[in-house]
């Protein structure tokens, strides 16, 4: 709770004169009941007639759903156009149909001219309308002519709009007659699908007429671009042959191949020939196969072979000696010469093909040299050629586009070749019950309204005249506040001279221009006595718990800081700095932390049997840690942001120079006095007025001093 609940909880009835008084509103509406009764009657009576008398107005609808239908076949060589119409397009189809060239033309198939309900000048003008004529502020009828004036009406009952998130349009139409209006809506959505094919159609002639101006000059420079192509091809020799090759290039290549066959023909012979002789010298010459297979060569082998055996038949009955071995050996001979003979005659056979092969080799290449340079002299007029050809394959690629638009320009002429981007989805019928008036929502909206204009004037008069307000309560003294229960409410103020019993609370005495004031310790009851605390506690910082500097009074038998910290720790996160002695000083404290050599978790202890955090000075003593205020501050701070309460005692006799720095951070100042006329304490409690902003308060025990005792676990009544 904060210190407002404090207040609250001290003095529940001090702020009811803010508050309305409900009883007495209640009793000023049931005596004027009559001027909210009487009202709401009239007007349910008065809207009930109305909506019988005035004539109805029914409401046609038709809906047009928006997509593109251009598809293949209504456009030939196209795809099927998938375009999407997103939100600013849908507007834009709305605007449309709004448009007066569209509006005229619905005007006429519908027949509003001449009908009353819409053309203001059929019948007679009425004798108001006379006189606003007469005086200038109207306009006669017949000075319009009759579209114009059935254009005013007319869109004052047409209302287009997109439906949300789709592509849908609704068309509605408002009029007496109910079939009017149905036929009017069909007919508007009819009018903008006609006017939709005739807008693609009228682009389709445009197009269509300028490509049939363009295309026939087009046509002439294609026909102009190709034969200069083919003048130039003609003129430089650049005729192309098969695989789409020009001749020169083709007669270097049969060239090239010509060649690559005479050097193999030449190596093959010249190798050939070479191992023919070896073969001759090392007497193998019939393991040629060209030899071999030489008809001349097989004769004299199957010669030799009979001589052979001839020579082997006579040499039996004969001797060596014998002139008939002697002639069949030398006919042997004689077949052996012819044999390497012919053997050589091969070989210069394939010598001689060797060298005609050669011969070729080198007519062929002096050829080849020479087409190398007709094609290297034809390259230069090839590109001219290709760039000649370029220009005109552009234009020819030019011409077969314009002629596929042509084409497809003709055929959205053709009727309903070009089909509207949109179609009807839902024609409006003829509708049975009005759009105007609504009988019951009308009814029950102006007898409501009307009550609650009634109902609300009586309770502002009331408000104003103050009547709804209770009695202000008596005033109190300016120098005391009310910390009492509500059976001491009466009870006259005035300082308190003795002890008050341990069920009563005692006033505290506001004194010092209202910094100092005292409260008195309540065991039975100890959350007013928190209140109280929490009430003359300033308000911290957002985010910050209160820190409230306490000083022991030295009062005999009086509560010590201590016990006041118990308290606070019984309900809510309280943590106690004892600064005021340097009791306890061998274990870590303060000290330590600020001089970095122990963390937070090394020095606060909790005390046993109790909820309360403590921290001492240190082994350093208090005189370290008051000798350094600006770490002191920086963990002081850090505290507030864990606890919801921080008290730092110190002892009553320290110099204002050393308390000032904690007490200008302080949100509260608390000295325990213990008994009333303690005047060490009273003393002190002045001196920390000076030292500090926040208000000053002496704690007094409840029963002369008796110390304080636990208590049962409550809710914390106060805090940050």
């Amino acid at each position: 709770m904060t210190a407002q609940a404090g207040i609250d909880v001290r003095g529940a009835g001090e702020g009811r004169g803010d508050m309305l008084d409900l009883s007495a509103l209640w009793a000023a509406i049931k005596r004027r009941k009559v001027w909210i009764i009487a009202p709401t009657l009239a007007a349910l009576g008065l809207s009930f007639v109305a909506v019988n008398v005035v004539t109805p107005r029914y409401t046609g609808e038709a809906k047009l759903l928006l997509e593109s239908r251009g598809g293949f076949y209504a456009l030939p060589g196209q795809l099927a156009d998938s375009g999407q119409f997103d939100s600013e397009a849908v507007q834009s189809q709305v605007q449309i149909i709004m448009s007066r060239d569209l509006a005229r033309e619905a005007v006429k198939r519908i027949g509003l001219v001449g009908n009353a309900e819409f053309d203001s000048g059929v019948g007679a003008l009425s004798a108001v309308r006379k006189l606003a004529v007469m005086i200038g502020l109207g306009g006669h009828p017949a000075d319009r002519s009759p579209e114009e004036r059935v254009l005013e009406k007319y869109y004052d009952r047409l209302l287009v709009f997109p439906v949300a998130r789709s592509r849908i349009v609704a068309v509605e139409f408002t009029s007496r007659d109910a079939a009017l209006a149905a036929k009017a809506a069909n007919t508007i959505a009819e009018t903008y699908l006609e006017f939709q094919e005739g807008a693609k159609q009228e682009n389709a002639r445009s197009a269509s007429n300028w490509l049939s101006t363009t295309i026939e000059p087009l046509r002439k420079r294609v026909a102009e671009a190709e034969a200069r192509v083919e003048d130039y091809r003609s003129r430089n020799g650049l005729f192309a042959g098969p695989n789409n090759t020009t001749i020169t290039s083709q007669q270097l290549t049969d060239l090239s191949a010509q060649l690559s066959s005479a050097r193999s023909q030449q190596a093959e012979s010249q190798a050939k020939a070479g191992m023919i002789r070896d073969a001759i010298k090392q007497g193998r010459t019939f393991e040629i196969p060209d030899v071999a297979n030489n008809e001349l060569v097989r004769r004299l082998i199957e010669q030799r072979v009979t001589l052979r055996a001839q020579i082997a038949a006579e040499s039996r009955s004969l001797l060596p000696e014998h002139p008939r071995i002697k002639e069949l050996n030398a006919q042997l001979l004689d077949l052996e010469g012819q044999l390497r003979a012919a053997a050589e005659r091969t070989v210069r056979t394939l010598e001689n093909e060797a060298k005609i092969a050669g011969q070729r080799v080198e007519s062929f290449q002096a050829a080849l040299d020479g087409q190398k340079k007709n094609v290297s002299t034809a390259n230069d007029s090839e590109v001219q050629l290709r760039a000649l050809e370029r220009d005109a394959r552009t234009l020819r690629e030019q011409l077969e586009q314009y002629m596929q638009r042509y084409r497809e320009a003709v055929a959205r002429d053709t009727m309903n070749a070009a089909p509207a981007d949109a179609r009807v989805i839902s024609r409006a019928v003829e509708p049975t019950e009005p759009s105007f008036p609504k009988k019951v929502p009308v009814v029950l909206v102006s007898t409501l309204a009307t009550f609650l204009i009634a109902l609300a004037t009586i309770v502002t008069r009331e408000l104003l005249n103050g009547q709804g307000r209770p009695l202000p309560a008596a005033p109190r003294g300016p120098r005391w506040v009310s910390a009492g229960s509500p059976e001491d409410e009466g009870d006259a103020p005035g300082p308190v001279q003795g002890a008050a019993p341990r069920h009563a609370r005692v006033a505290g005495l506001l004194t010092h221009a209202g910094k100092l004031g005292q409260t008195r310790l309540d065991l039975d009851r100890p959350e007013l006595t928190l209140a109280e605390i929490a009430e003359r506690t300033r308000e911290p910082v957002r985010g910050m718990a209160p820190l409230a500097l306490v000083l022991d009074g030295a009062g005999e038998g009086a509560a010590r800081p201590r016990d006041l910290a118990e308290l606070l720790a019984q309900r809510c996160r309280c943590v106690f700095v004892d600064l005021s002695s340097d009791h306890g000083a061998g274990a870590a404290g303060f000290s330590e932390l600020l001089a970095g050599e122990a963390l937070f978790s090394d020095i606060i202890m909790r005390e046993p049997g109790s909820r309360l955090h403590r921290i001492g000075a240190g082994r350093a003593g208090r005189s370290a840690v008051l000798a350094a205020p600006d770490l002191v501050d920086v963990a002081l701070d850090a505290l507030c942001e864990t606890y919801d309460w921080v008290l730092v005692a110190a002892a009553s006799n320290d110099d204002g120079a050393v308390l000032a720095p904690i007490a200008r951070r302080a949100q509260a100042g608390l000295v325990m006095s213990g008994q009333v006329g303690n005047g060490h304490a009273l003393e002190t409690a002045y001196r920390l007025s000076e030292l500090t902003e926040a208000p000053v308060t002496l704690i007094l025990d409840a029963e002369g001093g008796v110390p304080m005792q636990p208590v049962s676990r409550t809710q914390m009544p106060v805090g940050a």
